[in-house]
């Protein structure tokens, strides 16, 4: 995919698979969100896979995933997005409940960050705040995004 290699799948959703793949040209790694073949040829969710892409690079918050490029190669409809490492709030929760003095902050910042979302009017076709990823560095700051679309 142009100057994307991809590594590896990291899942799908309904409205589109990720992979984690490489960007040759800034030697990073990204995640890569494909539309499927079946949805390509329906003009209606081309369009909404589109509208997520303008919502998303409509938006500039520390704990939104960053959209990089948009593409299109050989008829396959493509986002390129900031890859986060991390768990997921719903594999966090399998492990069991979260403390008070855990789950506190998170859902400030959940709050907060959905406020901006809707604030910026990005609709249920935007960003998806389902499965916030808790990266590493940032645990106390969760990214919104669906795992499926920037994280491993």
């Amino acid at each position: 995919m142009g100057p994307y290699e991809i590594e590896s799948p990291l899942g799908a959703g309904g409205m589109g698979e990720v992979y984690k793949a490489r960007d040759t040209r800034l030697n990073r790694t990204v995640a890569i969100k494909v539309l499927p073949d079946h949805f390509a040829t329906d003009p209606n969710l081309k369009q909404r896979f589109e509208r997520e892409a303008r919502t998303v690079a409509a938006l500039n918050h520390p704990h939104i995933c960053t959209l990089y490029d948009i593409g299109s190669q050989d008829g396959v409809d493509f986002l390129v997005m900031e890859h986060l490492e991390g768990e997921t709030l719903r594999d966090r929760l399998a492990r069991g409940p979260l403390r008070v003095a855990e789950a506190m902050p998170l859902a400030l910042t959940l709050v907060a960050t959905l406020e901006v979302l809707h604030a910026q009017d990005s609709g249920a076709s935007g960003p998806q705040a389902r499965e916030p990823v808790l990266d590493g560095a940032r645990a106390q700051a969760p990214r919104l995004w669906a795992r499926q679309s920037c994280a491993a």
